[in-house]
């Protein structure tokens, strides 16, 4: 499992989080996403490596190709483990929804 602050780290980049909306809908290979850039193949490969070590992505051999879809769970997930810490309101609702049903 990937660590929170991999995952903001690797979400602290515009390149990355453009990646992970192109991979949004469906998988892509690698070099369908280099194409949507401006930047260098090796500069998308690092940027693809991160969010990978992040778990926000996974990847697949294709014969020659690389396929690479994106993890919609694990980033839910990290995104909204943050909210609950972060967000005093959350953790208010949810103990009073805890409340509610320890009452019933």
């Amino acid at each position: 499992m990937s660590s929170p602050d991999k995952v903001f780290e690797a979400l602290s980049s515009a390149a990355r989080r453009r990646i992970l909306a192109y991979l949004r809908d469906r998988p892509l290979h690698a070099g369908a996403i280099a194409d949507r850039f401006d930047m260098s193949k090796p500069a998308i490969s690092k940027h693809l490596s991160i969010l990978e070590s992040a778990g926000l992505i996974w990847r697949k051999r294709e014969g020659q190709f690389v396929l690479y879809g994106m993890e919609q769970e694990k980033l839910a997930g990290h995104l909204c483990a943050f909210m609950q810490e972060v967000c005093p309101s959350s953790r208010g609702i949810r103990g009073e929804v805890k409340d509610e049903m320890k009452d019933e």
